[in-house]
């Protein structure tokens, strides 16, 4: 029986090998989890010193490229030396309002009235 220009025998041999296939010792079926995993305690200090660390990584990488550019460094093109200063200035420019809401935030804890 031909379906379409496919021939039906075709069709059923496809449907067979992928039966075979889902039924192969060794492979599980997808687990669906329903509960969401505990999140994991992070401490705040850990995790400013984390991204403080990360804006420090985007400013030496920017750094060096910017150095390796300028001395003629083939391996490092000029788009490439853009567009990782341009992180390291958005990086630094985030921290920098982070750090304005914390001192905020502090200014307004520390004038409440008790």
């Amino acid at each position: 029986m031909k379906t379409g220009g496919i021939d039906g025998s075709q069709i059923q041999a496809m449907i067979a090998q992928l039966k075979a296939h889902a039924t192969r010792p060794g492979l599980t079926p997808p687990v669906i989890k329903t509960e969401p995993a505990p999140a994991a305690k992070v401490e705040f200090s850990d995790a400013l010193k984390n991204a403080l660390d990360g804006v420090n990584t985007s400013q030496v990488q920017a750094d060096d490229m910017s150095k390796k550019f300028a001395m003629g460094d083939d391996s490092v093109s000029l788009s490439d030396m853009m567009i990782s200063m341009q992180k390291a200035s958005i990086n630094f420019q985030a921290t920098i309002q982070v750090r304005n809401k914390l001192v905020s935030a502090y200014h307004d804890i520390m004038n409440m009235q008790v």
